[in-house]
């Protein structure tokens, strides 16, 4: 992908994610870019953020996986946080991480057993590390009526979190910065030369001032991180939507600075299990497993959020810790999470000039520094530097060369 014709070279980025917006970050950022050569232009559909990418917890590990990719976001997390003050910017902190146990004989809202889908963000057993009876000093705010026992799940460190909407736009805003240009408009479709291999040539989109109409912007790469609606501009991905509720709430006090995966067993009816993420803005994110009972709709702007599965999680936290029981509600809301067997997929694909990203299932703001630095360095360089990331090769899936 690289070119030594002195001419302009316009890369388009399809999505305002996490994940186009750390690529166009990085791109602004490689040495080689040069922004009389290069022009950087990102296509959104609704806003920056709109997605999963505003909604989800934010939370950063070490440990998650692909471990091609984790550590090396990790540290790209702590380098970003430190280069541009994201404590104050994007809330980055560490913070504890542990399995919750806990039981408790007054009913609990649950959501339909037929629905429900795990996020998939549990460690085995193997990952753990000590189990405590009684639960640290500084977790105070988990009832000790509820039977509670936690399980740290990974070393002192080795976990941290952002505000995520607040991080994705501030890559944005760097990236702007540089010299990249966001338009608001919905992809349509990718214009690609005939065989034998097709080549990129425009990209095809809707305005959003003008939907009735059509426009093309010529373009020489195209980065498609569209999330789940990437199958919607590229059918070939193999990439599926998994809608998640989460709500944010503000308890009468702050709390402690853990992540906690919970495990409630209710008296005569069936766990649940809400993650609970407490923020350095005096707020509480709490999220419930997945569901597919609404198909993707055609934007992020027009996903149906379930009141009631909202309420549920609300109640469910509630019945361990007497803060989240006496709490406003601030925020009740619902996403679409790319899923990809075996994902994220990042790299070339069948089509010369056409990069994929997506995939990134719950891990998306986790993996999108070391995402962003990887396809940077494919489109600028032609080959990735930073990670072994042969496993995620986007074109196993549909017959692309390699070469």
């Amino acid at each position: 992908m690289t070119s030594t014709e002195n001419r302009t070279r316009h890369i388009i980025i399809v999505g305002g994610g996490i994940i186009g917006c750390t690529t166009a970050y990085f791109l602004t950022r490689h040495p080689a870019f040069d922004p009389t050569i290069h022009k950087i232009t990102l296509i959104e559909a609704t806003s920056i953020a709109a997605g999963a990418s505003g909604k989800a917890g934010g939370l950063l590990a070490r440990w998650a996986y692909p471990k091609c990719l984790a550590s090396l976001s990790f540290q790209l997390h702590a380098s970003l946080a430190a280069e541009h003050d994201g404590a104050s910017k994007w809330g980055y902190r560490k913070l504890n991480c542990g399995q919750l146990d806990a039981h408790t004989v007054d009913p609990v809202p649950s959501e339909p057993p037929s629905a429900k889908q795990s996020l998939h963000k549990h460690l085995d057993g193997s990952s753990k590390t000590d189990s405590i009876s009684n639960l640290p000093k500084d977790l105070d705010w988990i009832s000790p009526a509820v039977s509670p026992v936690y399980t740290s799940m990974a070393p002192s460190g080795h976990t941290a979190q952002v505000h995520p909407r607040l991080f994705t736009e501030a890559m944005a805003s760097f990236a702007s910065s540089a010299g990249m240009e966001i338009i608001n408009g919905q992809v349509t479709r990718i214009e690609r030369s005939a065989d034998p291999r097709p080549v990129v040539e425009a990209v095809v989109y809707r305005p959003s001032s003008s939907i009735s109409k059509e426009e093309t912007l010529p373009a020489d790469t195209v980065i498609l991180t569209a999330g789940p609606w990437t199958p919607t501009i590229y059918p070939e991905a193999p990439i599926t939507a998994l809608r998640a509720h989460s709500v944010v709430i503000r308890p009468p006090k702050p709390v402690s600075a853990y992540a906690l995966f919970t495990e409630i067993a209710v008296e005569g009816g069936p766990s649940v299990s809400p993650e609970i993420y407490a923020r350095p803005d005096e707020t509480i994110y709490a999220c419930g497993e997945g569901d597919t009972e609404v198909e993707l709709p055609a934007t992020a702007g027009d996903v149906q959020v379930d009141l009631k599965r909202c309420e549920a999680i609300a109640e469910q936290v509630g019945r361990i810790s007497e803060e989240l029981r006496d709490r406003e509600v601030l925020v009740k809301q619902a996403c679409y999470l790319p899923q990809a067997e075996g994902g994220p997929l990042i790299g070339e694909t069948d089509a010369k000039g056409l990069v994929l990203a997506a995939g990134h299932t719950c891990w998306g703001i986790q993996n999108a520094p070391a995402t962003g630095k990887c396809v940077a360095e494919l489109v600028m360089d032609g080959k990735v530097k930073s990670a072994n990331i042969i496993s995620l090769d986007a074109r196993r899936f549909f017959g692309g060369r390699r070469g």
